[in-house]
């Protein structure tokens, strides 16, 4: 066999290597694109009953006759929606804040600094995940009740400022920094807070902000704690506000789907400008775990 012979033979086993490539990652996209459509027909439906009358939603044709925008201009007319909106985006910033860096503080003393009974406490810290925040939700709302903070925004905020589980997301981050850091900064006279401030936060950045998109969206939805602790309708929050569309106040199903559709905008902000971080830190996490 000549040299020539033997390129053509190899040139041709490459073209059907790199044409199966193709085709199997091109099955996998599409597979992926169908499973993504399936996915997102929820919440187009969502959004076109949004625009519709209350008579079009129980006929079986997906799009409206005409679109109706005035829609959301009457979730506003029918209950204090806006102020729903500022409660809930302000509960859920500051959770979040308080949350983030708590557990940023508690996650750097289990894995920069060696006190006695450390890794003892951490266990007992972390085993509070097993506990359902529904059992959690009793003792926490008595203690609401001997501080006077029921019906208040502190209330609401000051039990979620804690998390054993941002706790252990970020210390699995931080036990994979390298501990020369550490003491190269002590050499260079830093002090702890300089070593938690300058040095390891930044290096954790991708688990702070994954900690930052979970604890954000998950206090922005909450529903349970907000519902048992707010009685003035002023402090309601968009979940608890959303109940007002339920039954027994009529049928205004079109309404509800125009205040679920903003409501989720804050979500999708979030996640979509934070998506590539939060994949990251996700990635980083798994593998430093």
């Amino acid at each position: 066999m000549t040299k020539k012979q033997t390129n053509q033979k190899e040139a041709k086993r490459l073209s059907k290597m790199i044409k199966a490539s193709l085709i199997k990652t091109s099955s996998i996209h599409l597979i992926v694109t169908i499973i993504a459509l399936l996915f997102s027909l929820p919440f187009l439906w969502m959004l076109l009953a949004s625009l519709k009358t209350n008579a079009e939603i129980s006929l079986t044709t997906w799009i409206p006759a005409k679109l109706q925008w005035d829609n959301y201009a009457e979730v506003f007319r029918v209950l204090p929606y806006a102020k729903f909106y500022i409660n809930s985006i302000f509960v859920a910033c500051w959770v979040t804040f308080l949350q983030v860096f708590t557990s940023a503080l508690a996650a750097f003393s289990f894995a920069r600094l060696k006190w006695p009974g450390r890794d003892k406490v951490f266990l007992m810290y972390l085993g509070t995940m097993m506990l359902p925040a529904l059992v959690m939700m009793i003792p926490n709302y008595q203690i609401m009740i001997k501080f006077g903070l029921v019906d208040t925004m502190p209330g609401l905020i000051i039990p979620g400022a804690f998390s054993a589980f941002g706790t252990f997301l970020l210390r699995q981050f931080m036990l994979s920094i390298p501990a020369s850091l550490d003491e190269a900064a002590e050499i260079d006279g830093a002090t702890k807070w300089q070593l938690f401030w300058d040095v390891i936060l930044p290096l954790c950045r991708p688990g702070l902000i994954t900690l930052t998109i979970f604890t954000f969206l998950g206090s922005y939805r909450n529903l349970f704690w907000p519902l048992v602790m707010m009685k003035t309708v002023d402090k309601y929050t968009l979940p608890i506000g959303l109940l007002f569309f339920d039954s027994t106040r009529g049928n205004t199903t079109h309404l509800m789907m125009a205040a679920v559709t903003m409501s989720v905008i804050p979500m999708i902000l979030v996640f979509v400008c934070l998506q590539k971080y939060l994949v990251k830190g996700i990635q980083l996490g798994a593998v430093k775990g």
